[in-house]
């Protein structure tokens, strides 16, 4: 025999295949059974002995087109065991329990939209239906068909569309470049000749880009910047027919007597809308490809150079929903990077959005919610929102269960805005969410109660809360369910001045009766915070205080660390409200709570907001007699009030400044060290250079050598002031020849009016001096101010 006949010993004979590993699982959206194996081939030599071997892990899917809801799984599992070879019969449990979850499994949300992008959304037009099946055989039949005239491509292109729609086919499509290198050169020449074809061959490729692991295909044949080019002349098309129907519109207008020009523009028109619907096809395919590449950030940041914001807001002036619902899609998608919602913003996207809220579609309805959501961060689209008369509309899907959260979502970003809460008083918003508020369940949406207490910033809508038994019934479930949130936008609601206000008379007992060491320490705040806003003249506070024994507690707060800062200003805050009170500052005072508030103010020297309240309530004492001589008398108050009169804080100025006014008035020894004390601020420059002379001008020392700078007074110096000529005699009064130089200019009057503001107006008691700022507590004019300022 010869070597031909006789192979030398270890050349292969025979391949042995095994399957290995065999496992189960459901398809993630349809329904379906994924089977995962492992297929094990080996080349054996002449005598037998393993010479490659080689491994490759495979699936296949068992579609379950008859399984529903009355399907006997035990059955059907029995079916599947037995036709395919792979699954061993001891695994017929387990796929009955797969069939089990697989009919009883909902479609969720995700899978939703899923299916509304699937590759069988895109059908070919009526024009090109095919009439036989595609098959995978006579692929290379329809790749000879790309190669003929347009209808044939068109023709050709359907048949592999149909094949692409199957993904189990994909794979096999990807292994044949001819196919796609072929589809792609079509559609890089031909697309222009024919809307058909351009959208068939993009429907092709689309049903790759569904899955990651082909966009790297996509990519290698730049169908990505050919659909952004296609796009983008579509957008110049549309724009030159709307011009082109709006003359003849325009001619036939005019003209309404001439029939020719009447049927040309009717003409048109269906010519128009016929094209429209075609365009819109290609738009939406191409636009679905693209976000589906989108995925991939360096692939975005070249779409968004090339503009597709700019194009996919133009497109929200269309019609058409699901074109409407791809480019809505596709924007929000894109808003989560700031270059992108500046375009957004540059290309008045906000004005264009309106329109789509409310509308009839869901999906598109949640994706421009989601949309503006997304905006909604950034305080300029804030304001194109309200002006673009967002918030009834927004507020009109309140009353919509699925779009309530997200509308919910951007209304509370846009009441952040101190200028746009008055906006929502003149919606249906706040009757709305006071519904939703009262509703009876116990736990309340965050965003709810969240919106309902920035809103209650607003004096308008407070009142509107308010109205009727509104806030009996906020009152009622806060305190039923000791919810801290509803307290808090009740504590917003208290903040209001007029009406609003006195309504909370009647709540005061139950406020007080919260306050205590068994509540919550949160919980507590909030009440005392609203305590703390009744200025209410009718409002007796020296009984709240003795019924409710609230004393004791406010001092045991006072102690540094003996609770939550935020606890203990409120404490303070609320001290300083009812030391209006005369009768209630004579108790506070004999209940030892004016050390207390020494000792908070050294432990806290360092914060602002607490050195400002603990003030306020020194200041508020000031006006009472009982208070004020202990202040003065036995604390070192005044001397913090001067350490604080020239504070960084302009607020803490302010308080210092009328409360030493008042101290002065009272206490002749302070008067002169107060003035001492802001002449030396208000001069300290000319004290320094005063100081610096001592040395070269011996003019500065007395008869006895001592300098004028130094222990001696230098207010009781005037030889050392600057001279006002004119003015001031030599004893220092006021000269006759002033007032008549005054009196000849015709100033008197001015002078007199401008003497008189210090006069006061009305008697003032003796114990509440008026400071020489002619302010008086009744007036309350600092205190509103403060409140603002530092609460």
């Amino acid at each position: 025999m010869s070597d031909m006949e006789n192979p030398p010993t270890g050349e292969p004979r025979y391949v042995k295949r095994r399957v290995k590993g065999c496992s189960l699982d459901v398809h993630p959206t349809e329904k379906a059974l994924v089977v995962q194996y492992e297929v094990e081939a080996t080349i054996l030599g002449e005598l037998g002995e393993p010479m490659v071997e080689e491994r490759k892990s495979c699936q296949k899917m068992i579609r379950l087109k008859s399984l529903n809801a009355n399907t006997d799984t035990a059955s059907l599992a029995h079916k599947v065991v037995e036709e395919c070879q792979l699954i061993h019969p001891s695994k017929l449990a387990e796929v009955e329990q797969l069939l089990f979850y697989l009919q009883n499994r909902k479609q969720s949300s995700d899978n939703q939209e899923k299916k509304n992008i699937s590759p069988r959304d895109f059908m070919p037009y009526s024009g090109v239906e095919l009439d036989e099946e595609a098959s995978i055989g006579s692929i290379d039949e329809y790749v000879e068909l790309l190669y003929e005239d347009i209808q044939e491509k068109i023709r050709g292109a359907a048949f592999i569309f149909q094949l692409a729609q199957n993904a189990d086919y994909l794979e096999e499509l990807q292994q044949h470049e001819v196919v796609l290198g072929a589809l792609a050169r079509v559609l890089r020449e031909d697309w222009k000749q024919s809307v058909d074809l351009a959208t068939t061959i993009v429907s092709v490729f689309f049903c790759f880009s569904s899955f990651s692991q082909f966009h790297s295909l996509v990519t290698h044949f730049k169908i990505g910047a050919l659909c952004m080019n296609i796009v983008e002349h579509e957008l110049k098309r549309f724009e030159l027919w709307k011009d082109e129907l709006q003359k003849k519109k325009k001619a036939a207008d005019e003209f309404p007597d001439n029939q020719s020009l009447r049927k040309d523009h009717d003409k048109s028109l269906r010519k128009y809308q016929s094209l429209l619907a075609k365009q819109e096809q290609l738009l939406k395919v191409s636009l679905y490809l693209l976000l589906n590449l989108a995925e991939d950030t360096r692939t975005e940041l070249k779409m968004r150079n090339k503009n597709i914001v700019q194009m996919l807001v133009k497109l929200l002036e269309r019609d058409d929903q699901e074109l409407l619902l791809v480019a809505v899609s596709f924007l929000k998608k894109l808003s989560i990077f700031l270059e992108n919602k500046n375009d957004m913003a540059e290309a008045a996207a906000v004005e264009k959005l309106a329109r789509l809220v409310p509308c009839d579609h869901q999906e598109l309805q949640s994706a421009t919610c989601r949309l503006l959501l997304n905006l909604s961060f950034d305080t300029a689209l804030r304001g194109q929102m309200v002006r673009a008369g967002l918030v009834p509309r927004l507020s009109s899907l309140l009353a919509d269960e699925a779009q309530r959260q997200l509308a919910m979502c951007v209304l509370y970003h846009i009441s952040m805005d101190d200028r746009f809460k008055s906006v929502f008083a003149h919606t249906d918003c706040i009757p709305q969410l006071m519904k939703m508020m009262l509703g009876g369940e116990e736990q309340l949406d965050v965003e709810l109660v969240s919106l309902c207490i920035n809103l209650a910033a607003n004096r308008s809508n407070a009142q509107l809360f308010c109205e009727g038994n509104g806030l009996k019934l906020l009152m009622g479930r806060a305190l039923k369910l000791k919810d801290v949130l509803v307290m808090k936008m009740i504590r917003n609601l208290s903040q209001h001045g007029g009406d609003t206000k006195n309504l909370f008379l009647d709540h005061v007992g139950d406020l007080a009766a919260q306050i205590g060491e068994d509540e919550a320490e949160e919980f507590v705040i909030e009440c005392l915070g609203t305590l703390a806003n009744l200025t209410i003249p009718d409002l007796d506070w020296e009984l709240v205080l003795r019924e409710y024994d609230l004393v004791p507690y406010l001092k045991r707060r006072l102690k540094p660390g003996s609770a939550e800062d935020d606890l203990i200003l409120e404490v303070v805050v609320l001290i300083g409200t009812v030391s209006m009170d005369d009768s209630c500052a004579a108790m506070l005072a004999k209940s030892g709570i004016i050390p207390a508030l020494i000792d908070l103010l050294n432990a806290q020297q360092e914060d602002d907001e607490f050195v400002c309240q603990i003030l306020y309530v020194f200041y508020q004492m000031a006006f009472h007699k009982a208070t004020r001589d202990v202040i003065i008398k036995d604390t070192q108050a005044p001397a913090y009030f001067v350490d604080l009169m020239h504070d960084g804080n302009a607020a803490i100025r302010r308080v210092c400044d009328n409360t030493l006014d008042i101290i002065a008035e009272y206490d002749e020894e302070w008067a002169k060290k107060i003035q001492t004390a802001k002449f030396c601020y208000y001069n300290s420059q000319w004290l320094e250079m005063v100081e610096n002379r001592l040395l070269d001008e011996p003019f500065l020392y007395g008869d006895d050598g001592e300098s004028f700078s130094g222990n001696r007074d230098v207010l009781e110096r005037p030889d050392l002031f600057y001279a006002a000529d004119g003015i001031l005699s030599g004893d220092g009064s006021i000269s006759p020849s002033f007032y008549a130089d005054i009196q000849s200019s015709g100033e008197a009057g001015n002078l007199s009016s401008s003497l008189d503001q210090f006069v006061p107006s009305a008697p003032v008691p003796a114990d509440r001096p008026v400071s020489n700022r002619s302010f008086r507590p009744d007036e309350r004019f600092f205190y509103s101010c403060t409140a603002n300022a530092s609460r």
